[in-house]
C-alpha cells in the first residue's frame, strides 16, 4: 500500500499493454501496482473468462458474442486494438490462469463481475466454493444480485457495489451484504463520502489518471486507487510503503 491505499491496475496495466491480458498484468507487477483489476464474463461452455465486453468485436474484430463463443475457440483468438492485433500473441486467458498467477504472485484481484453472469450464476457459485484467491482481494459488480451470491457463498469475501448515476446512496445502512463502493473519481465530493463513513463502508476510485489533486490527501473513506497507470499514481502518493 501506498500512504494506507491500495493501487489496483485497471485491467492491468491497461494504459501500457492490451487490456486483461496477462503482459498486462506482468506489466502492472513491474510498476509497482499493489492490486489488480479484472473482468469476469462467461463463455458458452460455462467458462469463467478474463474479458470486459460482452461483444468480441472491439479486441478481437470477430462480429459474436463471448456468451455464443466455447472458450476452445475464444482462446484462439488474438486480441488488441485493430490493425495491430495481427502482431500480437495475446489472447483471452481463462480465470483460473489469472488466478493461479495472482496468488504465485500474492497479488490481490478485484474481480468484476459482469453481465453475462447474470443468465447463469451456477458457474460462478460452483468457483466460490473452492477459491483461493491472495490477502486483500475482493469481488465488485454494477449488478447487486451477483454480489449478494457472493456474500451467501463466501461471507469473508468482501463485495463492493459499483455505482452509477441511478444508485440510491440513501439505501446504503440497508445494504449489508456489501463492504464497500467503487466510484468514478467524479464522485469524489463530500456528499457521497458522508454516505460511505455513515453506512461504515469503504470507497475506492477508479478513472485516476495520476493528475488529480485528491491522490495526495486523500479522505480517510478511500482505501483504492483503480488506474490504468499505477506507476504515475504511485509516483504521486507519498513512496513509503507501509505493510
Amino acid at each position: 500500500m501506498y500512504n494506507n491505499i491500495s493501487i489496483f491496475a485497471h485491467r492491468g496495466a491497461s494504459g501500457y499493454e492490451v487490456e486483461n491480458t496477462m503482459s498486462a498484468f506482468e506489466k502492472a507487477l513491474e510498476l509497482g501496482a499493489t492490486g489488480i483489476e479484472i473482468d469476469l464474463q462467461l463463455t458458452k461452455d460455462n467458462i469463467l473468462v478474463v474479458f470486459h465486453d460482452l461483444s468480441l468485436s472491439r479486441l478481437t474484430g470477430k462480429k459474436k458474442l463471448l456468451t455464443d463463443c466455447s472458450f476452445d475457440e475464444v482462446s484462439t483468438y488474438k486480441i488488441g486494438r485493430g490493425f495491430w492485433r495481427k502482431f500480437t500473441n495475446h489472447h483471452i486467458p481463462s480465470f483460473q490462469q489469472v488466478v493461479d498467477w495472482a496468488n504465485e504472485h500474492q497479488m490481490p484481484l478485484n474481480i468484476e463481475l459482469k453481465e453475462s453472469i447474470l443468465s447463469n450464476t451456477n458457474p460462478l457459485i460452483d468457483m466460490l466454493q473452492k477459491l483461493t484467491i491472495p490477502k486483500g482481494s475482493h469481488f465488485s459488480s454494477f449488478h447487486d444480485e451477483l454480489m449478494k451470491i457472493v456474500k451467501m457463498q463466501r461471507p469473508e469475501f468482501e463485495t463492493a457495489i459499483l455505482v452509477n448515476k441511478k444508485f440510491q446512496w440513501e439505501h446504503l445502512n440497508n445494504m449489508s451484504h456489501i463492504n464497500s463502493i467503487h466510484a468514478h473519481k467524479r464522485y469524489y465530493k463530500p456528499m457521497y463520502m458522508d454516505y460511505c463513513k455513515n453506512a461504515k463502508k469503504k470507497m475506492r476510485l477508479y478513472g485516476i489518471n495520476g493528475t488529480e489533486p485528491f491522490l495526495k490527501e486523500p479522505d480517510p473513506v478511500i482505501v483504492g486507487w483503480i488506474t490504468d497507470y499505477p506507476d504515475k499514481v504511485r509516483k504521486i502518493c507519498k513512496t513509503t510503503k507501509n505493510e
